[in-house]
């Protein structure tokens, strides 16, 4: 299974999502592997109530494995509803240094 992948049914699972993207940035970045870079948008009734680091927290347990492999960067994008019938849509993702630059 691909890391996109494991991700994506890990996240939905946990989340039942209202909306949910995830997109391989890997392309643009210099670690040379396909599936390194990510950046995931979700929006969930479960982050009601939890603060930005409580969310983020609770996403990096669920990947753990994938974050021990070859991720090297995961772009959170953690909206509640409302939160994101205000906002729209999520910032793009900055550029990679390419680790040490």
């Amino acid at each position: 299974m691909s890391i996109q992948q494991s991700i994506t049914d890990k996240l939905m699972g946990a989340f039942a999502p209202i909306h949910f993207t995830i997109d391989n940035e890997s392309h643009g970045h210099a670690s040379g592997t396909a599936e390194s870079h990510f950046k995931v948008v979700i929006v969930s009734e479960a982050f009601e109530g939890k603060r930005l680091v409580q969310r983020h927290q609770s996403i990096y347990a669920l990947v753990a494995d994938e974050l021990a492999g070859e991720l090297h960067a995961l772009a959170l994008h953690t909206y509640t509803p409302n939160e994101w019938a205000d906002k729209g849509e999520a910032p793009n993702s900055p550029n990679c240094l390419g680790g040490g630059h």
